[in-house]
C-alpha cells in the first residue's frame, strides 16, 4: 500500500463520528479500493499509541472487533466503544444496522 492510500485510510477513519462504527470493508470501498480490507486492519494497526486516529470504531464485517492476539487491545477497543454509547450484544457484535456509518455522498 503506498503512502497516500495509508493517509486515505486514517483519513476516512477519521470521518467516523463517534457512536458509530465501519467495517474495514467499507472503508476500503469509501476509498476505491474494495477488496483490500486486510490492508486497512495494516494501517491502523501500524498507528502509533498516541495516534488520534479513532481506530476504535473499525470493526469486521460481522459487526465484531477482530482478534489481533492481545486481548488487551480487544478489551480496550470494546470498552472505548461502549463509552461511545455503542452497545455490544450477548455474542459480543454489534448491531451494524443500527450503529454503521452511513456517510453523505459528496
Amino acid at each position: 500500500m503506498t503512502e497516500s492510500n495509508a493517509s486515505l485510510i486514517e483519513k476516512m477513519v477519521r470521518r467516523v463520528p463517534r457512536g458509530r462504527v465501519a467495517t474495514y470493508g467499507q472503508i476500503a470501498a469509501l476509498i476505491g479500493a474494495p477488496r483490500n480490507s486486510r490492508q486497512v486492519g495494516s494501517v491502523l494497526r501500524s498507528l502509533p499509541d498516541d495516534s488520534r486516529v479513532p481506530w476504535h470504531r473499525i470493526v469486521n464485517a460481522c459487526g465484531k472487533v477482530s482478534d489481533r492476539g492481545e486481548s488487551v487491545c480487544e478489551g480496550l477497543q470494546r470498552h472505548l466503544l461502549e463509552e461511545e454509547g455503542v452497545e455490544f450484544d450477548e455474542h459480543s457484535r454489534v448491531d451494524l444496522k443500527a450503529y454503521q456509518w452511513k456517510p453523505r455522498r459528496r
